[in-house]
Formats: C-alpha cells, sequence, structure tokens
C-alpha cells in the first residue's frame, strides 16, 4: 500500500477461510471494502486461525482456502497498492498477543460482547478454541477498529496488559 499523503482513518476487516466464497460474500463484505481503499487505510486479514475454530477436526484444506479467498478479493477488486491484505497465521504477533489476551480476559467481559452471547448456546459443548476465539479480533485491533463491541473489550483488554 502506498503511504498516504494526509492522515486517513484505518478499517481492519477480514474473512475465515472456511471455504469457497458465495454471494454473501460479495454483497455482504467485498462490495463494500472495494470502495473503501479510496478513503481509508484499508488492512483486510484472511483469517485462517478463526477458521480453525469451525473445521478443526479436519484443517487440509485451510492453507488453500486462504489462498482461494485471497484471489477471489483480488478478483473482486482489492488492490494490493491500495491496501494492505495478509493472512492471519503470517503474522506471528497476533498468535503471540492471543496467548496473553486470553490468559488475561475475564471471562465476565467476553459475556457482554453481543456476537459471544449469540453463540453461546452453539459453543457450550465445544472445545476452548470456540471460547477463546472471542479474545482473538482484539490481537489483530492494537491500532484499528472492528465492532464496536471488539474495540472496547481490545481496549479494556490492553489497559489491563499496561497495568
Amino acid at each position: 500500500m502506498a503511504p498516504s499523503t494526509k492522515s486517513r482513518k484505518r478499517v481492519l476487516s477480514g474473512m475465515r477461510s472456511t471455504g469457497r466464497l458465495h454471494l454473501g460474500n460479495y454483497v455482504g463484505a467485498l462490495d463494500n471494502w472495494v470502495p473503501m481503499q479510496d478513503h481509508y487505510d484499508c488492512f483486510f486479514e484472511v483469517a485462517d486461525w478463526h477458521a480453525l475454530t469451525t473445521d478443526y477436526a479436519d484443517t487440509t484444506r485451510v492453507k488453500e482456502n486462504s489462498l482461494e479467498v485471497a484471489l477471489d478479493w483480488l478478483a473482486a477488486g482489492l488492490d494490493p497498492e491500495r491496501s494492505v491484505i495478509f493472512i492471519q497465521s503470517h503474522v506471528p504477533a497476533h498468535a503471540e498477543l492471543h496467548l496473553l489476551f486470553s490468559m488475561i480476559t475475564p471471562l465476565g467481559w467476553l459475556e457482554r460482547v453481543p456476537t459471544y452471547k449469540e453463540q453461546r448456546e452453539n459453543i457450550k459443548d465445544k472445545d476452548l478454541g470456540r471460547t477463546d476465539f472471542w479474545a482473538t479480533p482484539c490481537c489483530s485491533l492494537p491500532t484499528f477498529s472492528s465492532t464496536r463491541q471488539t474495540w472496547f473489550l481490545s481496549v479494556k483488554i490492553r489497559w489491563r496488559t499496561l497495568s
């Protein structure tokens, strides 16, 4: 991504690489992401580690799915000259932050995140990765923002690490 001449707001968004993209991915995200490149410093993440939270029994396609997702993004109009496109597992600091954040995040904080509350029934018989998943987006957020709830959770976690 070329450096911007003036300070622009940053956007971080991503998709889990759980399989082939579909029309909903295009209409729900990509159709919005392409024009955002002209107005924001954009960072788009192929969330391959997030994909493991739903497809951990068979990881054989995660790498292939990640490449397919990235290629679909390029075909849809995301431009590596105008935004940063990266694969989550290629950023070692992400795993390090996840480990630290998951160790210091009280479950009560997680239970205040609406998406966690919605998924609680779906994950009650799953392994720790499904519970721990909710701290993972905060690892991508030291300088970005995502959903309001995730942003607030990340701020609380970061303040706790600085104390």
